[in-house]
């Protein structure tokens, strides 16, 4: 069998070229340092204290590049651990940090099992990495022990029903081509996916592309020799055997059962979201935030008037106009898709985000009074965190 280490030697993963970086910042989800202020540290953490971060399988730097870049220009310390077993994938982030000329990025060689010899770190960036260990508890207790008092996870793991089609493939090239070095690999392995018939399940999935965007991408979605994915019920366990809990997810609106049918009174919150997965059909990966699990903290919430919203993804100009007209805002999260209605009266309270005003400051310019302004504001917050797209975070203030 070719080991992970192998694997990622042949074919570093993403596939990136650090020419890039001049023309393009990769940014999503976990890590961004908004995401990381409001899931983690109530929107009010203090940005003049460097991050300590760990990035905990960095492969070739998507994670490790957009928090170091996004600090840097909003003008913030960090100290950067990366971390990672394949020579290949950290030589290409090294070669997109110095294209950045980022620097307190520490890179290392090795096993995020060794995660706590480094630490500890306020903050974990895992994403695709658990997944592929042989024991993934492992992997989850060793970041765990990583941890520094206050800190936080954010991470992605593989969910089964979006990936229908790949795990029967992963294991029919797994007997069929075994003992074959990783190029033959890929090239016996593309011929046979182009023969699939129409019916096949891999073919029948529109929510997979990774292997018609590289060689590497091909490879790590079909041919990878350690690869498990888990359901909501599997990671629940997980990270509750580990010492772990799930704060939440980046998008909530996709494991929210009532955005689907009605939900049974009483139905356990755990049963509902293993419910919405089900239905959904579509999740190909589990994006979090993680924290202690006696840990009870949760995201930041507009109660607190201090709090400085941001918008992720779309301008607060445009989504005031569509607001003022009565139109919907559309949002699309892989292949599920959705319409937001916001409330005329919303509209300037939305024009007013800026990422440096509190809410404080825009009800006060905008004359509102409290339960006003309060009502207005929660119907903005309900619909647009449950689509990560609200964020509340002090980095720019």
């Amino acid at each position: 069998m070719v080991t992970t280490k192998e694997h990622y030697e042949a074919y570093p993963y993403p596939e990136r070229d650090p020419a890039d970086e001049s023309r393009r910042l990769i940014t999503g989800s976990p890590s961004h340092p908004l995401e990381i202020d409001h899931y983690l540290f109530g929107g009010h953490r203090d940005w003049t204290q460097p991050l300590r971060a760990l990035v905990a399988g960095g492969g070739t730097g998507d994670g490790l590049i957009q928090l170091a870049a996004l600090l840097a220009q909003a003008g913030r310390p960090y100290r950067i651990t990366y971390l990672d077993l394949s020579s290949a994938a950290r030589a290409v982030a090294e070669a997109r940090a110095k294209a950045r000329n980022l620097t307190d990025i520490t890179f290392l060689s090795g096993s995020l099992l060794d995660a706590a010899d480094h630490g500890p770190f306020d903050y974990i960036d895992c994403c695709g990495v658990l997944h592929h260990l042989p024991d993934p508890a492992a992997g989850f207790a060793a970041l765990r022990a990583a941890l520094a008092p206050g800190g936080g996870m954010g991470f992605m793991v593989y969910a089964p029903y979006g990936r229908s089609g790949v795990y029967p493939l992963q294991e029919a090239f797994g007997g069929l081509l075994e003992g074959l070095p990783p190029q033959e690999r890929l090239v016996r392995a593309r011929r046979i996916v182009e023969a699939l018939p129409d019916g096949h399940p891999f073919r029948c999935n529109p929510n997979l592309s990774d292997h018609h965007a590289s060689d590497a991408g091909f490879y790590d979605l079909l041919l990878h020799g350690q690869d498990r994915p888990f359901d909501v019920a599997q990671l629940d366990e997980v990270l509750t055997r580990t010492g772990w809990r799930l704060l939440s997810h980046t998008t909530p609106a996709l494991y929210d059962l009532a955005r689907i049918t009605e939900v049974p009174e009483g139905m356990n919150p755990l049963l509902a979201m293993q419910i919405a997965e089900k239905l959904r059909g579509t999740i190909r990966m589990h994006v979090a935030y993680a924290v202690p699990g006696d840990d009870a903290r949760r995201p930041a919430q507009a109660k607190d008037r201090s709090l400085i919203p941001h918008l992720k993804g779309i301008g607060a100009r445009a989504m005031a106009q569509a607001v003022a007209q009565g139109k919907p805002i559309p949002v699309r999260e892989g292949s599920v898709s959705a319409k937001l209605a916001l409330p005329k009266p919303t509209a300037p309270l939305i024009a007013g985000i800026d990422g440096r005003r509190r809410l404080s400051d825009i009800a006060q310019a905008l004359r509102l009074d409290p339960l006003t302004f309060g009502t207005r504001w929660a119907q903005i917050e309900k619909e647009l965190t449950a689509w990560g797209l609200l964020l509340y975070s002090d980095l720019l203030r």
